[in-house]
Order: structure tokens, then sequence, then C-alpha cells
């Protein structure tokens, strides 16, 4: 990922906090060639001192059969923001866009011992709604199992982990702040978030 030095992020825990934050995520592999993708939720855990990220595919989904043997590229972005030159102290500029992007690479292995995959499962259902993990729990072992047969679940350690925060830091603080202010004032969820990272990014200075 293009990264200018000024956009560039290297703190550890607040890349791990975004990636748990918005973790519906893009897995990408390139065989012969062609890449495919597709999106899936991820676990994300540490594991000496290693991310490690973990979800499932649809079995009937044959991108599964390519991430052992192929390299692996997880892509985390979802907030992001149309910034207007409105908010700059010169006329003479363009519109931009501001992003936060996280590019994980690593090798994928899958899982393939039937408690692991439960084990799997059970951690994505705690990650996003531990309320409904006392109705898997009530659940006929037999559905479970018929349900876990569907789906091929693994993990990735990831090995080169490359953040991105384009948050107008090349502009004033001045400028910043009434791309806060705009943003902060919109009706978007997206344009909020930018708003509150690019007010932490400042605060951080």
């Amino acid at each position: 990922m293009y990264i200018p030095k000024v956009n560039l992020a290297t703190d550890k825990t607040e890349i791990i906090e975004f990636i748990k934050r918005f973790s519906f995520a893009t897995i990408i592999t390139s065989k012969n060639n062609f890449p495919t993708a597709t999106h899936l939720p991820f676990v994300v855990t540490t594991k000496d001192d290693h991310i490690v990220l973990t979800s499932h595919f649809a079995k009937a989904n044959e991108h599964w059969q390519d991430i052992e043997n192929n390299s692996v590229l997880v892509i985390f972005s979802e907030p992001h923001a149309y910034i207007s030159t409105k908010n700059y102290d010169n006329n003479l500029n363009v519109p931009t866009w501001n992003y936060i992007s996280i590019h994980a690479y690593g090798q994928g292995k899958l899982i393939t011992e039937q408690e692991k995959t439960f084990e799997t499962l059970e951690a994505t259902i705690d990650s996003y709604e531990t309320a409904y993990r006392q109705h898997w729990d009530n659940f006929p072992e037999e559905y479970k199992l018929k349900m876990s047969k569907g789906i091929i679940a693994f993990e990735i350690l990831v090995t080169d982990l490359q953040a991105k925060k384009k948050l107008s830091q090349n502009r004033t603080d001045t400028e910043q702040r009434k791309i806060i202010e705009t943003l902060s004032n919109s009706k978007d969820t997206n344009e909020i978030i930018i708003a509150e990272y690019m007010k932490e990014n400042l605060t951080d200075k």
C-alpha cells in the first residue's frame, strides 16, 4: 500500500483496536494471476506478539482452497469521508478523501479439527453477539455438527502489517479543526467517525 510518511500509522495497539472495531474485512488471494476476494467477519487475537485473524468460509465458496498455498491479504477499511475545499484557507486547492486502511499480509491455515471449528464459531459469536451464545449452547449437538459441516474455518498469522491514516495531517491545525467541525455536524456516520479519529490525531500531536 502506498503510504506517505505523514500518513503512516505504527502504533500496534491502535491498529489492533481499529481492526477489532471494523472487523468485517476483505480477504484477497491471487492464483494464476487471477485475484479472488471474499468479504468476511474476522476475530482478532494476539499470539506470541503476533496478530492472528480467524474466520470461516462457506464450504461452497472455493476460495478456501487457495489460502494455504498463496499469500493472503486482508483489508480492513470502513470509515471514510469526502473533504471539501471549503474547509481550507486557500481556494487554490482540490478536494480529497480521508480514510483509514489496514492491510494485513500473512499465511493462511485451514482449521480441520471439529473441536477447533466449534471454537472458531463460538469465538465469532462471543465477538459479535454474546447473548446468542446461550441459544447456541442449547442447540442439539447434531444440529451444530450439521451447521459446522457447511463451513471451512481458518486462521491467518499476520506477517506484515501496513497501516495508513489519511486524516488531513498535511493541513494546518486551523484547517483540520474546520474539517472536524464540518464532519462532526454531518448526518453521515462515516464522516462523524472520521471526525472522531481526526480529533484524536490532532490531540496526540
